[in-house]
């Protein structure tokens, strides 16, 4: 959890009780398990307020074979991200009693191979701060937590891990390279003190970093490539690989934005 404007974290999936957060020294190992024999089995898997980043979006709406509109539409509630002021989105909730993850089954997760990051992590809480001037380029120091919630009997199983054997295990890798770049970007805004953004740049903002479809064709269907010299490898990167398209958009709302000059104009085009 962040501990003050410098810091980003991408956090365990929190239910609707507030966990306490222990921290955890490097090396520091802990004991957990869950699995359909822990008489909690997916009590955290309702009454979820579980932002999703980007990555989250690219490797959900895969394996369920949906486009991101269809998946945005289906599956997600737009809103503005109360601290850092920009498009956010969070996981529809279904409309039952028990407000449960669209996605849980009795066997677990329905798209466990490709879950959130939040729930891939749990009950892990990383938090990073990034250390240089520019912050989506910087190098980070990250500590780790582990959230404590009453309900969650995980604790008493067997399983011996620290930090990094728990992400390691969990396939944390490409959502933690991902969801940094994600959040230098986002820790720009300074969290609580950036006066947000405009109705027009909220839609560049959303299309760009939660409908890579929309995107790619914005950059594939318009003046896009005639404006901006980009290499011929990222072009074909871009054309291929949602991860790579997200590069690419963090780089154009970092101009558009900020005035980065990380995109650059094709010689003869003004802004």
């Amino acid at each position: 959890m962040a501990t003050d404007s410098e810091c980003i974290s991408h956090s365990g999936s929190f239910g609707s009780a507030p966990g306490v957060l222990d921290p955890l020294e490097k090396g520091q190992r802990f004991r957990f398990s869950c699995h359909p024999g822990v008489r909690c089995f997916t009590d955290c898997c309702r009454d979820l307020n579980l932002r999703l980043t980007p990555y989250d979006v690219i490797r959900a709406r895969k394996t369920l074979g949906l486009d991101s509109s269809e998946f945005l539409e289906r599956y997600t509630v737009a809103d503005t991200d109360p601290d850092w002021r920009v498009p956010g989105i969070r996981l529809r909730m279904e409309q039952n009693d028990a407000r449960t993850c669209p996605f849980v089954r009795s066997r677990g997760c329905g798209i466990y191979a490709d879950r959130p990051g939040a729930c891939r992590a749990y009950p892990l809480a990383r938090a990073v701060r990034r250390t240089g001037a520019l912050a989506g380029n910087s190098p980070v120091e990250e500590k780790h937590f582990l959230v404590r919630e009453t309900h969650c009997l995980g604790f008493g199983e067997a399983g011996e891990w620290s930090a990094r054997t728990w992400m390691e295990d969990q396939g944390l890798t490409p959502y933690n390279e991902m969801n940094d770049l994600w959040m230098g970007f986002l820790s720009r805004y300074r969290p609580g003190s950036s006066p947000g953004v405009t109705p027009k740049q909220w839609q560049m903002f959303y299309m760009a970093c939660y409908s890579p479809d929309r995107f790619r064709a914005f950059v594939f269907g318009t003046r896009f490539l005639s404006l901006f010299t980009v290499g011929e490898e990222r072009v074909e990167a871009v054309r291929e690989s949602d991860e790579a398209l997200l590069g690419l958009a963090l780089d154009w709302l970092a101009l558009a934005l900020f005035g980065d000059p990380v995109l650059q104009p094709r010689p003869g085009v003004s802004r």
